[in-house]
C-alpha cells in the first residue's frame, strides 16, 4: 500500500481555451464576473480530474461522479454508496456511532474523497469531510477576454405543428470564447483530513493518489475534448512541495501570473515570492509542468524543474 502523502503543496494550473467554452453558465455563455472578467470555477477542474481518474484508473473508486442505474436514471447518494459498497449499514441509536465509522471509512476508499473530502447525508451518517485538495475559481489572465454566438443548424424539425417553422429545420445558438488563459490557484494539505482518517484507521492521501492527481491535472482538461470543449486544453502546472515540517504559507498565484498578447506566460512575480530566502528554505521542490514545443514561460522560480505536461 502507498505511504500517507505528508506535505503541504501550493500551485496554480493554467487552462488554455481557444475558440472554446471551458465552463459555461446557465445560459450557456462563458462565466464573467460582474466587471466582465471571464472566469471558471473549482468544479469544473474537480470535474476533469475526476474523469481522468474515472477513464484511466478504472480500478480506483470516484464516488462524486454521476453514474447511471439500470433505469438510465442517475443514482442518489445512498443508491451510489450502495454500488461501491453494497448495503447501507443499519442504524439504530445503541448503533449510530458504529455506523458512521463504517460510512467514514468506505468513503475514505475513494480517492476523489481522499483529495477533495466531501459531504454525506444521509439517516444517521451525516458527514462532512474536509477536502486535502482546494482549487480556486480559475481567473482569465490573458489580455483580451471576447466571447462571440454563433448560429448552429439542427438536422431535425420542429414537431410541434403549431410551429410556422414546423417545416424547417430548428437553429440553436452556441457561444465560445475566443482566447482565454484560466489560473487556477492550488493547495493541498493532507492534515485537513488527518483526524478523520486516523479514527477509522486510514492513511488518508497517499503518494500515490498525488501521482495521479498531478497526472491529471497536467492532461485531465485536454483529455475531456467535448464539442463544447474543443480548444481547451492543459497548459502549465506549478507545483510548489514544501517541507513536512513546513508551517510557511504562500499568497494565491492567480493574481501574481499574467498573460500577454504574445500567449507569453510571465511568472516573475511568482518568483519574487518564491526566491525570497525565508521562502526557499522552506521548500522541498519546484516543478514546473509544461509543453515547451509550444508554450513559452518567463521568469520561471529558481531551482525548478521543468518537465513535460503530457
Amino acid at each position: 500500500m502507498s505511504t500517507s502523502f505528508k506535505n503541504r503543496v501550493f500551485g496554480c494550473a493554467i487552462i488554455k481555451s481557444i475558440n472554446s467554452n471551458y465552463n459555461a453558465d446557465f445560459s450557456h455563455q462563458p462565466r464573467t464576473l460582474p466587471d466582465g472578467t471571464v472566469y471558471a470555477t473549482d468544479k469544473t477542474l474537480k470535474y476533469s480530474v475526476r474523469n481522468y481518474m474515472t477513464k484511466h484508473y478504472p480500478e480506483e473508486k470516484i464516488f462524486y461522479f454521476k453514474s447511471l442505474s439500470a433505469e438510465m436514471q442517475p443514482r442518489d447518494l445512498k443508491q451510489t454508496y450502495i454500488k461501491y459498497f453494497g448495503e447501507f449499514p443499519k442504524v439504530d441509536k445503541k448503533e449510530a456511532v458504529k455506523a458512521r465509522k463504517v460510512v467514514l471509512e468506505n468513503l475514505l476508499k475513494c480517492i476523489d474523497v481522499r483529495l477533495f473530502g466531501g459531504t454525506f447525508a444521509e439517516e444517521g451518517a451525516n458527514l462532512s469531510l474536509h477536502g486535502t485538495v482546494q482549487f480556486t475559481h480559475g481567473v482569465n489572465r490573458f489580455v483580451e477576454g471576447i466571447i462571440y454566438s454563433e448560429q448552429i443548424s439542427s438536422p431535425f424539425r420542429n414537431s410541434n405543428e403549431k410551429s410556422a417553422e414546423s417545416m424547417q429545420t430548428t437553429l440553436g445558438t452556441q457561444f465560445k470564447l475566443k482566447e482565454g488563459h484560466y489560473v487556477h490557484h492550488l493547495s493541498v494539505n493532507p492534515r485537513n483530513l488527518e483526524d478523520m482518517a486516523a479514527a477509522v484507521g486510514s492513511n488518508g492521501v497517499t503518494a500515490d493518489d498525488i501521482t495521479k492527481l498531478k497526472e491529471a491535472l497536467c492532461c485531465g482538461v485536454t483529455f475531456y475534448d467535448s464539442a463544447a470543449k474543443a480548444g481547451t486544453e492543459n497548459e502549465l502546472l506549478l507545483w510548489v512541495q514544501l517541507k513536512e515540517d513546513s508551517k510557511l504559507v504562500l499568497p494565491s498565484f492567480v493574481e501574481l501570473v499574467s498573460i500577454n498578447a504574445d500567449r507569453a506566460i510571465d511568472l516573475s512575480k511568482v518568483s519574487d515570492v518564491l526566491n525570497k530566502e525565508h521562502v526557499q528554505s522552506q521548500i522541498e521542490k519546484v516543478e514546473l509542468y509544461y509543453n515547451k514545443a509550444i508554450t513559452n514561460v518567463l521568469h520561471s522560480p529558481a531551482n525548478a524543474v521543468e518537465l513535460e505536461l503530457c
